[in-house]
């Protein structure tokens, strides 16, 4: 019986890991191959060494994209995780104790389910919901709402707000997850702890601080890493939000879409297999670093 179970879990882990190494190893191997081509996206490629990293390297366009990933990954993660936050703990921690036991505020229940409501639509959903809110004309929900004497507010079609207001979506959307994974990780934390710590005079922002935070560090951790990675893949909001190809005058540019125009719009499929590279290597060593960052020693 012993011997025969080896054999029984192999066979559940043959199909998926094969199609695993088909579907993603395989395809990004092939995308480490293209980048070195001139492939169009049809027909036969010729080998052109760096040069499609070259290119992008003097590519205006690829550094502004660029740049606009990198500020959806310092402000993203910090305020959605910050919101999440403070509405985990006040849904576990924030109300009235109760014969020596913390509790939530009331209705806490409810609102978890309310906050995770933005985590059940899908991306393209959300985005077409919002590009009606943030229209530039009388149309949109929000120019609906001020008076006909005002110039509407052209939100997605101005530069300085396009990225704002996808940053802002995509914030939205996200927070309700998160609210409910940090809701988790304090559950999880023993009720003597805070029991000891209120006996000792401890207020609600000590209760946080001292208590909460460190104990909820691994989940802050793997938060940020989660969140750094959806930074980088703002394809759906950029395409079906933006005005135009990117915003006006690039202003919602990032990688994931550039690597989209390359491929299927400007028939460079093996410059896109370049930014692709770029941006895969991108993530990894963001993930890498933050982990080695915000490694810590457990606290017991």
């Amino acid at each position: 019986m012993r011997h025969g179970k080896y054999p029984f879990i192999i066979g559940f882990l043959v199909v998926p890991l094969a199609l695993y190494l088909v579907f993603v190893v395989g395809a990004y191997l092939q995308m480490f191959q293209l980048s070195f081509t001139d492939w169009s996206g049809f027909g036969s490629f010729n080998y052109v060494g760096f040069d499609n990293f070259a290119k992008l390297w003097d590519d205006p366009v690829f550094w502004i994209a660029l740049r606009h990933n990198v500020y959806i990954l310092i402000a993203m993660p910090i305020v959605t995780i910050a919101i999440a936050l403070f509405f985990a703990f006040l849904l576990n921690v924030g109300g009235k104790s109760k014969g020596g036991t913390t509790q939530g505020v009331w209705g806490s229940k409810v609102y978890r389910v309310v906050f995770f409501f933005p985590q059940l639509l899908a991306l393209a959903i959300v985005a077409v919901i919002f590009g009606r809110v943030f229209g530039s004309d009388r149309s949109g929900m929000l120019n609906g709402l001020f008076p006909d004497s005002w110039s509407p507010w052209l939100f997605l079609a101005d530069e300085r707000w396009a990225l704002i207001c996808i940053a802002i979506v995509l914030i939205w959307q996200q927070i309700g997850f998160y609210v409910v994974l940090f809701s988790a990780g304090m559950g999880s934390i023993g009720q003597d702890i805070y029991e000891a710590a209120a006996l000792d005079g401890a207020t609600k922002v000590t209760l946080f601080f001292r208590i909460t935070l460190p104990l909820l560090w691994d989940t802050l951790q793997v938060a940020w890493v989660y969140l750094g990675i959806a930074a980088f893949d703002l394809f759906a909001l950029v395409n079906i939000m933006s005005v135009n190809k990117g915003g006006p005058n690039n202003a919602t540019q990032v990688l994931s879409y550039q690597i989209y125009l390359n491929a299927f719009q400007n028939s460079q499929a093996g410059y896109a297999s370049a930014i692709g590279v770029v941006l895969f290597f991108l993530t990894l060593t963001f993930a890498a670093l933050t982990l080695r960052v915000t490694r810590r020693d457990a606290v017991a």
